[in-house]
C-alpha cells in the first residue's frame, strides 16, 4: 500500500472540502481506497492537521478499553470512533474488540518489543498457586531439609484461588524467617528485599479503603452485579464519596467484582416485503428534548423451551423505555400494540422522528400509515448495518446480561413479572454516566425543572 506524507493527506482533504470534486474521484486520483479517505476526512474534522502528525503509538490497555466502552455506550461506528480518538486505522479497534472478547483484559496489554529474555522464567510462573510456589521452594532449595513446613504455611496462609501476589510470598517468607535464611527465602520467592520489608511494615495496619470497599460492595449487590466500575463510581459520588474511577476499578478487582458480559440479539429482517424508508437519523443519536427521536426494534428470548419476543420503544433524549410489548410470536400486533401505547405519550406540539431497522414489521403498510396519520417521520437503518440503530441494540445487550442471563425464573409468568420490575428499575433507578449520574426518568425530570 502506498504511504502518504502528512502534506499529501492534508492536500487531499482540502480538495474534498472545496466541494468541486467528489470523494470517490479524489480517492481514485491518488490511488487510495475511498474508505481510507473517509477516515482521513473524519480525523481532520476532529483533530485538524495534527491528526496526520502521529508516529508509532503504543496504546495502554486502559485507553483501549475506554475506546471500546465509548463505542458501545455512544453507539458510534468503528470508523467514527477511530476518527474521534485519532486512531489511524479502524481495523485496530476491531482487533482490540476481538482480543477482548476472546482472551479478556490481559489481551489488551501492550506487548514488549524485541525477543523475550532467555534468562526469564516461563510466563506460567505468574499463575502459580501458593502450593506450587511452596514446591518451588523445596525443589530449588537444598538448604531446606524439611519442606513439609512450607506446605503447612502455604495452606494456612492461602486465602485465594487465583494468582499469587507478592504480598502472599512476603507473608510466607515472614512466617519462615526464624527457621531459614531470609535472604535465601527471598531468592526462591523471587521478590525484592525492599518489597518484603514494605509488606512486613504494613502488617497489622488497618485498611484505609475498607469503608470505600464496603460501599462498592453494597452498590454492586444492590444492583445485582449490573454496574461496572464507571457507574459504581458515579453512584459513589451521588452518595458523597469523591473517588477516581481508576481506583474504583482497582478495588473492584481486589474484591473480585465484575460486570456481566453482553449478548447478541434476534434479527427480524426478511428482505424487502414493503417499502423501505431512508436513513433520516444518520446515527445522530442526540435529541434536545423528549419525544423528538424514538428508536425501536425486536429481540428474542428463549425460556423453558419456548420463544418470547420483546418490542420496546426508546426515547433518544434520555434512553428511557417509553413502553414495550411481549409475545410468543413476532407478529405485527406486537408492534402495533406498542405503537398505540407509545402514542399516548405524544402531545400536539411534538415533532417526532421514528427510527427502526428494515424488519418486515416496519415495512408494513399499516405501520407506515400509523406513523403518517400522526405526522411522524419514518427512518430506517441501512440493510445489514446494526450501527445505524446502535442505541436500541445497546439496550438489548445490557438487558440480556443484567436480567435474562443473570436471574433464574420459575416459569414464563414469573419472567414477565420480573421483566416489568427490570424495566422500571432501568428507567427510574439505573444511573448512566452520559446522563450526569442520573437515571433516565431523573434526568428528564431534572431537565424539566431547570427549564
Amino acid at each position: 500500500m502506498t504511504r502518504f506524507s502528512t502534506h499529501e493527506k492534508i492536500q487531499a482533504v482540502m480538495r474534498y472540502q472545496k466541494g468541486s470534486e467528489s470523494l470517490q474521484t479524489i480517492a481514485n486520483s491518488i490511488g487510495l481506497h475511498h474508505s481510507v479517505f473517509i477516515n482521513w476526512i473524519r480525523q481532520y474534522e476532529h483533530h485538524g492537521e495534527e491528526a496526520f502528525n502521529k508516529g508509532y503509538t503504543s496504546y495502554p490497555a486502559q485507553f483501549k478499553l475506554d475506546v471500546l466502552n465509548y463505542m458501545n455506550e455512544c453507539g458510534t461506528s468503528v470508523r467514527e470512533t477511530a476518527a474521534i480518538y485519532n486512531i489511524a486505522s479502524h481495523s485496530t479497534i476491531l482487533s482490540w474488540r476481538s482480543s477482548l472478547e476472546s482472551h479478556g483484559m490481559d489481551a489488551l496489554q501492550p506487548k514488549k518489543k524485541g525477543r523475550p529474555s532467555m534468562t526469564k522464567e516461563p510466563s506460567e510462573r505468574k499463575n502459580q498457586t501458593l502450593v506450587e510456589v511452596c514446591r518451588g521452594f523445596t525443589s530449588r532449595g537444598r538448604a531446606f531439609e524439611n519442606g513439609e513446613c512450607l506446605f503447612k504455611k502455604v495452606e494456612c496462609l492461602s486465602s485465594k484461588q487465583g494468582k499469587i501476589t507478592k504480598q502472599d510470598k512476603a507473608q510466607v517468607v515472614y512466617e519462615l524467617r526464624n527457621e531459614y535464611s531470609v535472604k535465601a527465602l527471598l531468592l526462591l520467592a523471587d521478590i525484592p528485599r525492599s518489597t518484603y520489608y514494605y509488606v512486613v511494615k504494613t502488617f497489622g495496619m488497618s485498611d484505609k479503603d475498607s469503608d470505600l470497599k464496603d460501599a462498592i460492595q453494597a452498590i454492586y449487590e444492590e444492583h445485582e452485579g449490573r454496574y461496572g466500575y464507571r457507574r459504581i463510581r458515579d453512584e459513589l459520588v451521588n452518595r458523597g464519596h469523591h473517588v477516581n474511577h481508576k481506583k474504583v476499578q482497582r478495588l473492584m478487582e481486589v474484591l473480585g467484582l465484575k460486570c456481566l458480559v453482553r449478548m447478541k440479539k434476534y434479527r427480524s429482517y426478511k428482505g424487502t416485503i414493503g417499502k423501505i424508508a431512508p436513513n433520516v437519523l444518520e446515527r445522530n443519536f442526540y435529541a434536545e428534548k423528549p419525544n423528538e427521536k424514538w428508536v425501536t426494534d425486536i429481540t428474542e428470548f428463549k425460556l423453558f423451551g419456548e420463544k418470547l419476543y420483546l418490542s420496546p420503544m426508546l426515547d433518544l433524549y434520555n434512553g428511557e423505555i417509553i413502553t414495550y410489548t411481549i409475545g410468543s410470536r413476532p407478529v405485527y400486533s406486537l408492534v402495533s400494540t406498542m405503537l398505540d401505547q407509545a402514542f399516548m405519550r405524544l402531545t400536539d406540539t411534538d415533532t417526532l422522528l421514528m427510527h427502526s431497522d428494515q424488519g418486515w414489521h416496519y415495512q408494513m403498510k399499516q405501520y407506515r400509515h400509523a406513523l403518517k396519520e400522526r405526522g411522524i417521520k419514518q427512518s430506517m437503518s441501512r440493510k445489514g448495518n446494526c450501527y445505524d440503530n446502535a442505541v436500541i441494540e445497546n439496550f438489548f445487550g445490557i438487558m440480556k446480561s443484567e436480567f435474562l442471563y443473570f436471574k433464574e425464573f420459575e416459569d414464563i409468568a414469573h419472567f414477565k413479572q420480573e421483566l416489568t420490575k427490570y424495566i422500571d428499575y432501568y428507567n427510574n433507578k439505573r444511573i448512566k454516566a452520559k446522563l450526569k449520574g442520573m437515571s433516565p426518568v431523573q434526568y428528564r425530570t431534572h431537565a424539566q425543572q431547570v427549564a
